[in-house]
C-alpha cells in the first residue's frame, strides 16, 4: 500500500511539476520580450557621448525548488553519470527569473552593465540531493542624460 501511495505521489509530481514549471517559462518569456529592448551585459561597456544621468546597483533574487519527480530522476542520473537536465532547467529559470525581477526593480534603466550571478544551495533533501537553489542577480543600471 504504501509503494501504491509513493508511485502516485510522484506520478502527481510529474504532472504538477512540468505544469508549473512550464506556467513559469511563459511568464519568463512574456516578460522577457517587454523588456528585450534594454541592453544588459555582463562586462563594462562605453558609454554614450550623452553621459550618464543617473546610476544605481540593482538586484533581484529568487528561490526555486525542484519537484520530487525530478528529484528522483536526477538521483539515477547521478548513478550513470551524464547531464542532469532537471538540474539544469532549475537553475536556467532561476537565472532568467533572478535578471527579470533585477531589471523590473529599475524600469528608469535604459542599460544594465556589470551583471554578476551568484547561485547557492540553501536547503537539501533528506538523500542529500539539491532540494531548493537561491539564485542573485545585480548590475549597474544607468540613465543616461536627454
Amino acid at each position: 500500500m504504501g509503494l501504491i501511495i509513493g508511485l502516485v505521489l510522484i506520478v502527481v509530481g510529474y504532472f504538477y511539476g512540468s505544469y508549473a514549471e512550464k506556467k513559469h517559462y511563459k511568464s519568463i518569456k512574456q516578460r522577457e520580450l517587454v523588456l528585450r529592448s534594454k541592453p544588459l551585459v555582463s562586462g563594462k561597456t562605453s558609454l554614450r557621448k550623452e553621459g550618464v544621468g543617473k546610476s544605481m546597483l540593482v538586484s533581484g533574487s529568487v528561490v526555486i525548488s525542484i519537484d520530487r519527480f525530478k528529484q528522483v530522476m536526477a538521483g539515477i542520473r547521478n548513478v550513470f553519470g551524464g547531464e542532469v537536465q532537471a538540474y539544469s532547467s532549475l537553475l536556467d529559470r532561476g537565472r532568467r527569473e533572478a535578471m527579470l525581477r533585477m531589471m523590473e526593480s529599475a524600469p528608469f534603466g535604459d542599460k544594465f552593465v556589470n551583471l554578476k550571478i551568484e547561485t547557492a544551495k540553501i536547503s537539501t533533501s533528506a538523500k542529500g540531493g539539491t532540494g531548493t537553489v537561491e539564485v542573485f542577480a545585480y548590475a549597474t543600471a544607468i540613465t543616461y542624460k536627454s
